[in-house]
């Protein structure tokens, strides 16, 4: 009788111990404050972080394709994201660093990329940049994601004045589309580096 009473002893001090640690980690769990949309908005960045990153994680070969849309043809990687431009940056360097690639993640290859259609493989390049990764350019611009473009065909981070400049998708020529419509207005630059 006494060998029971300590092993259902010993039981219950274990579920007690198991429901103190479930509390304490979802008590560590919660944000304690914030909007629902500031942390639907951080899930979605986390989300589409994890797969703008995807192709140079996998080390799968980099795609860039044409994809068309309300602004026209622009380019776009393999699953039809839509690339784009950062208007401070240079042919020969990427200035969207830290908090700023957080939410324009950057085009990164192992190799060279694969150019498919309308894409100009000698407009394809690569800068280095600070953290030692190869990025993508296409006619001498760093090429990025957007996390708020989550399918095939978004392209919400066209036109937005975000890290002090602006942020624009680029026709299969190289050049800058700067409006909503499907001109294709801009200009080509060249430039870029090697792989």
């Amino acid at each position: 009788m006494k060998l029971n009473v300590k092993i259902r002893g010993a039981a219950l001090l274990a579920v007690s111990a198991a429901t103190a640690t479930a509390l304490l980690v979802a008590g560590c769990s919660s944000s304690g404050g914030g909007s629902a949309a500031g942390a639907a908005a951080a899930s979605q960045h986390t989300a589409s972080q994890h797969t703008a990153s995807q192709p140079a994680v996998a080390k799968q070969r980099v795609r860039v394709e044409v994809q068309n849309g309300p602004q026209g043809a622009h380019l776009a990687d393999g699953s039809g994201k839509g690339l784009y431009m950062f208007a401070s940056d240079t042919a020969s360097s990427s200035t969207c660093n830290s908090a700023c690639a957080t939410y324009w993640p950057p085009l990164i290859a192992t190799g060279h990329p694969q150019a498919v259609g309308a894409v100009k493989a000698a407009a394809l390049a690569a800068v280095t940049r600070s953290d030692g990764r190869k990025q993508v350019t296409y006619a001498g611009h760093p090429l990025y994601y957007y996390v708020g473009d989550t399918k095939a065909g978004d392209v919400n981070g066209q036109g937005l004045d975000d890290f002090g400049a602006y942020w624009w998708l680029l026709t299969p020529a190289g050049k800058v589309i700067t409006g909503s419509g499907s001109d294709g207005s801009g200009s080509m630059s060249t430039g870029g580096g090697g792989w």
